[in-house]
């Protein structure tokens, strides 16, 4: 009904006609924060071959989100002590015992989230599984939206500042430690940006859906482009992109913000795999020929 009845809009009306509406002025915003800064920190995860561990941790703040609701404390607070707990113990497990790491990570996030389950149980929490776990990013309000911006200013001011330190780490874990860089520091560092991100992101994506933000838009960088810090600029782009058509899909199609979302991303990431100059299916197999 929405789409028959704004089809002969001219187009500057179908880009300004949502923005009369607060919740979706609200919702653009955060989306556009969630799409920076989720493939600036991703990029770091897609280079390492740790993107797994992005879902992790996405699990991992269940429990401190559960008991900062029980307490009646700022929910961020509980989901960032959580998460970098979890990651801690990752870390733990990997170097000082025979398991794995991904072994290590799988089972920390399912016991974290069956505990963040068994908590809500116990402690009789009122709170939304659905929008926890999928998002409402339509619900979003203006201190949702100064939070995300303050954990977004922080997170790429982090990374400005420490880009060369977390680059030799990135790609020379061993050298780095070699030449005296704190490599565990580095590591508990960048697993608070994943956190403080998953935290900026949770009400716009939830904590299911963005894994795909952190994921999704740095591995379609990584087939358009070589150098690191090329990816995050156009990581940070491809989600930006993403978000914003997302919502607007979402807006005028009467489809879940969320994985509208996560569709876009998905799309954008077919058209560079098939694209791509260098590495993609279609133009390098036509220049061979």
């Amino acid at each position: 009904m929405l789409v028959a009845q704004t089809a002969q809009l001219p187009f500057w009306a179908w880009i300004t006609e949502p923005l009369t509406l607060e919740f979706m002025r609200n919702a653009l915003i955060a989306g556009a924060i969630a799409g920076v800064i989720c493939p600036a920190i991703g990029c770091f995860l897609i280079v390492q071959r740790m993107s797994l561990l992005g879902d992790v941790m996405t699990h991992t703040v269940m429990p401190g989100m559960a008991i900062a609701f029980f307490w009646r404390i700022d929910v961020a607070i509980g989901a960032f002590v959580s998460g970098l707990g979890s990651a801690f113990l990752i870390a733990l497990l990997r170097s000082q015992t025979r398991v794995k790491v991904d072994a290590a990570m799988a089972l920390t996030s399912s016991s974290f989230f069956a505990i963040g389950i068994l908590l809500i149980s116990i402690l009789k929490i009122k709170i939304d599984l659905h929008g926890f776990l999928f998002g409402d990013i339509l619900s979003v309000t203006q201190t949702d939206i100064n939070r995300a911006a303050m954990i977004a200013v922080i997170v790429l001011t982090a990374i400005a500042i420490f880009y060369k330190q977390l680059l030799f780490y990135t790609f020379d874990r061993i050298g780095a430690q070699a030449l005296g860089l704190p490599i565990n520091l580095i590591y508990l560092g960048l697993m608070a940006g994943v956190t403080l991100t998953i935290i900026a992101s949770m009400q716009t994506m939830g904590v299911v859906l963005v894994v795909s933000l952190l994921v999704g838009p740095a591995i379609t960088a990584y087939l358009l482009v070589k150098e690191l810090h090329q990816m995050i600029f156009v990581g940070a782009g491809v989600g930006l992109l993403a978000s914003e058509i997302g919502l607007y899909a979402s807006y005028y199609l009467n489809l879940p913000s969320g994985p509208a979302i996560v569709v876009m991303v998905l799309l954008l990431f077919a058209l560079a795999l098939i694209f791509s100059p260098s590495q993609g299916l279609l133009l390098p197999r036509l220049r061979k020929h």
